[in-house]
C-alpha cells in the first residue's frame, strides 16, 4: 500500500507548472509582440477625473486624454459616462498611431474606473492584461476627515 506522501509526490509531478499572467519566458504573441513589448494604457481613476495615458513599453508617450478634455466640466467629469467617452478618444487615438493590443494599469478608486477600461474596449483595442497599481498605505499618513453630509 501506498503512504500519502507516495500519492502527493505522484500528483505534482503530473500537475505542469502554468504561470495565469504571462511574463518574458512565456510564448504567447499578440502581432508578433511579446507580452513585455506590448503597450500599455494607464488609467488614473481619481473622484474628481479619470486620466487615460497611453505609452510604449519602454513609457514613450502615444496617446492622452481625460475627462476635461473631452468636454466635461466640474462634476460631470467624475461620471462613468465622462470615463467611458474619454477611453473612446484614448483608443481612436492610439489606434491612429498602429495600437491594437494593449495592458491597462489601473491606479485609484474613482467612479470611471472600469468604465474607461469598457471605453478602451468599445474603441477598438484589444485589452490583454488589467493590473490594479492602486497606492494602498501600510498606515501611513493620517487621511482626511470624513464627510458628514
Amino acid at each position: 500500500m501506498r503512504s500519502f506522501a507516495e500519492y502527493g509526490n505522484a500528483r505534482i509531478q503530473q500537475v505542469q507548472y502554468l504561470s495565469s499572467f504571462p511574463g518574458q519566458e512565456s510564448s504567447l504573441r499578440w502581432e508578433g509582440k511579446k507580452f513585455d513589448e506590448l503597450p500599455i494604457a494607464h488609467i488614473k481613476a481619481t473622484y474628481n477625473n479619470t486620466h487615460i495615458h497611453v505609452t510604449d513599453s519602454a513609457g514613450q508617450y502615444m496617446a492622452r486624454t481625460s475627462c476635461g478634455t473631452e468636454g466635461f466640466k466640474n462634476v460631470k467629469k467624475s461620471t462613468p459616462i465622462a470615463a467611458q467617452t474619454a477611453g473612446i478618444s484614448a483608443a481612436a487615438k492610439a489606434q491612429a498611431k498602429g495600437v491594437r493590443f494593449v495592458r491597462v494599469l489601473l491606479k485609484g478608486l474613482g467612479p470611471g474606473r472600469q468604465s474607461a477600461v469598457k471605453g478602451l474596449t468599445m474603441g477598438g483595442l484589444k485589452v490583454v492584461s488589467i493590473t490594479d497599481n492602486t497606492p494602498v498605505p501600510h498606515n501611513g499618513c493620517r487621511p482626511r476627515k470624513a464627510r458628514r453630509i
